[in-house]
């Protein structure tokens, strides 16, 4: 049996929203171990000055807790 913990995260990136959940993983595997999955919790743009600058994005991600 095993015991996983959620954790929420933002990250953001200029090159769009699938970019920016790939930077969001690939930092929580730095600091967290046996990540199980990820939820896209939700999506905004960044605007400045009328146009968008970046794409961010909050993740639920699941990891599992060690024995």
């Amino acid at each position: 049996m095993s015991v996983a913990t959620v954790t929420e995260i933002s990250a953001t990136s200029a090159d769009g929203f699938e970019a920016a959940v790939n930077e969001g993983i690939t930092r929580a595997n730095k600091t967290l171990r046996n990540v199980e999955s990820a939820w896209v919790k939700d999506m905004n743009v960044l605007i400045s000055d009328g146009n968008i600058k970046g794409y961010k994005v909050n993740l639920e991600v699941t990891f599992v807790l060690d024995d």
